[in-house]
């Protein structure tokens, strides 16, 4: 069984390697190369995809195995790799800032979020009583870590300490209506969810 720190490293390089492809210049040589790549992944996505649709074929059962799944260190970067991961962006991120709760209290530190439209999302750290400036860089790094492991995807991540001044808060009545979302969730957009003051 492969072990998820060394399965992330692989798609880490998986990525950097498709990256360097693709930016390399346009000759005879990395054309076979480049549709090589395309190719695989076009065939791996159906086929994922079919897999997941006979998994949620089972009802119940199939829901929970995916779920169960898409929760999975090693599983969820391929769902997220062919766009099918079943929880969206920001309930992806919503779950991992409530999973990282812990670990913030261990710094005496709480996050919320200030907002989050779009793929673009904004977070606010606090940390109570006297901390230095390595604790602000751990906290910030730690939030990175947790956000960016469940969404790649995300179009832009902003991490504010307690000495950085916030950005507007404010979540327009439409952009709410296009995504129903729960009570939480609402509360969560407009930063009033606080994580890790548990």
């Amino acid at each position: 069984m492969v072990k998820s720190e060394t399965f992330k490293k692989r798609i880490q390089r998986l990525g950097i390697l498709v990256g360097e492809l693709e930016s390399a210049p346009d000759d005879r040589s990395n054309g076979p190369a480049r549709e090589l790549v395309q190719l695989l992944m076009e065939v791996h996505g159906t086929a994922v995809e079919r897999l997941l649709e006979i998994v949620f074929d089972f009802g119940p059962n199939g829901e929970e195995i995916l779920a169960k799944a898409a929760d999975d260190a090693i599983v969820r970067p391929l769902l997220l790799l062919y766009s099918l991961h079943p929880d969206d962006l920001e309930t992806r991120v919503l779950k991992a800032l409530d999973a990282a709760a812990p670990r913030l209290r261990k710094h005496n530190s709480e996050v919320k979020i200030v907002s989050m439209r779009e793929g673009a999302i904004e977070l606010k750290f606090h940390i109570s009583g006297h901390a230095c400036g390595s604790t602000s860089k751990t906290v910030k790094a730690l939030l990175e870590e947790c956000v960016y492991e469940v969404a790649p995807d995300l179009v832009s991540l902003r991490i504010l300490g307690p000495d950085d001044e916030l950005s507007s808060g404010f979540v327009s009545l439409d952009s709410l209506l296009k995504h129903p979302v729960s009570p939480a969730h609402v509360l969560a957009e407009r930063g009033v969810e606080v994580v890790g003051a548990h």
